[in-house]
């Protein structure tokens, strides 16, 4: 893969490429130029990339995972890891922020259209996400998917925010912190539970809605860009039409299909291929850097080091992308799991070495190296399948074969 280090994502000879979703990622890379010049300023002054959205809209990205009838590009998951690994080799931030609008047209579709429900819960999720998607692909709606409370580090667990049944809807109550695109979003989509009821509800709060509030600064070690900030919910209006799941379809999403918590490594995955990029060009000497490298062996060998931590990275989440679906067996979550960690803690290792091979100019700002390390070191900590979580999970599995291992 990394013999060429100039093309898009799209020559693994493995069965997940598709010409359809190689056609996809050819898109995104178009733009990833564009993104990467603009990445250091949004890092300096940690400012959301309002530009690159405008893009993303103008090449219908905005709809990737809405399908072709609806006005979508008809992507389905496997097609978003592979354009979001594209848009985070050029601009990591961007695709963080592109996961949490992305994710809830999954959500809502081809995950949704996985699960078991009633005819009148699928004739309301139809008429429900048909709006979704009619406001994604003619208004340019963006959707974000705030879900953390800080509170548990489960998918169905912790949270406190709540939804009281009103006249036209519901008036929601609580906080979600680090909500990506928390000044950006038309639509933030929260899970929350109504009281008497477990089920776990996922609905949209429009950001202009009476009771919804941003607080807090944003100014963090990395992915500065995505204007993570705290949403406060007051009592805030939802109408009823913005519930876009049936009750309970949430938590069954989340148990028979968990490959949707995965989804922000493929970020970190693009990230990596992005340092490669930047660490090749130093060492062949391009772009009026100074003269080649490439000839130093020990240069060589943690170019090599490198290599090797992608290649195991990326193999793993290919591996793991051919066969995600409903109802993974448990060996196929343990490999999604692995999957995350080995992305999550190769990239501010491949990070490192960058630094290492590239000498000290590397860690000057404006530097790529410099803040591709920042970046990196972010992905371990993000829920709820963090570095930390998945390493639990691993631990346990397939140790106690009498419990019920829950793959959330």
């Amino acid at each position: 893969m990394c013999s060429d280090l100039n093309g898009p994502l799209v020559g693994v000879a493995t069965d997940i490429i598709t010409p359809e979703r190689a056609a996809l990622v050819e898109r995104m890379a178009a733009l990833g130029p564009s993104f990467a010049e603009r990445a250091e300023v949004h890092d300096r002054d940690a400012t959301f990339p309002t530009q690159n959205w405008a893009d993303l809209r103008d090449a219908g990205l905005l709809g990737l995972c809405i399908p072709v009838a609806d006005g979508g590009l008809g992507g389905d998951f496997v097609a978003y890891a592979l354009v979001s690994e594209e848009l985070g080799r050029h601009c990591a931030t961007t695709a963080l922020t592109f996961n949490m609008h992305t994710a809830t047209t999954i959500l809502v579709g081809q995950i949704a259209d996985d699960l078991d429900l009633t005819a009148a819960e699928r004739s309301l999720l139809a008429e429900r996400r048909a709006e979704l998607r009619r406001g994604i692909v003619a208004e340019g709606t963006i959707h974000s998917q705030p879900f953390s409370e800080g509170a548990a580090a489960g998918a169905t667990a912790g949270y406190s925010t709540r939804a009281v049944p009103a006249p036209g809807g519901y008036r929601v109550t609580g906080r979600k912190i680090f909500a990506s695109l928390s000044g950006a979003a038309n639509i933030h989509n929260v899970v929350c539970l109504v009281p008497g009821d477990e089920r776990i509800r996922f609905m949209g709060v429009p950001a202009d809605t009476p009771g919804a509030t941003i607080e807090g600064d944003w100014d963090p070690l990395g992915m500065r860009g995505t204007d993570s900030r705290t949403l406060v919910l007051d009592e805030a209006v939802v109408p009823d039409n913005n519930e876009w799941l049936p009750p309970g379809a949430f938590d069954q999403a989340a148990t028979r299909w968990p490959y949707f918590y995965m989804t922000l490594s493929f970020a970190y995955l693009g990230l990596m291929r992005g340092i490669l990029d930047a660490t090749a060009a130093y060492l062949r000497g391009d772009g009026g850097g100074g003269p080649a490298r490439r000839d130093h062996p020990v240069k060589q060998q943690g170019w090599a080091q490198m290599n090797l931590l992608y290649d195991r990275a990326q193999s793993l989440t290919y591996r793991v992308l051919a066969e995600c679906g409903i109802d993974p067996s448990t060996d196929q979550v343990r490999r999604a799991w692995s999957s995350v960690v080995t992305v999550m803690e190769g990239a501010p290792a491949v990070a490192s070495l960058g630094l290492q091979v590239c000498g000290g100019r590397s860690m000057l700002r404006p530097s790529y190296l410099e803040q591709a390390y920042r970046d990196a070191r972010c992905g371990a900590a993000m829920l709820p399948w963090s570095v930390e979580v998945c390493l639990e999970r691993l631990g346990r599995t397939g140790l106690y074969p009498e419990q019920d291992e829950a793959p959330v």
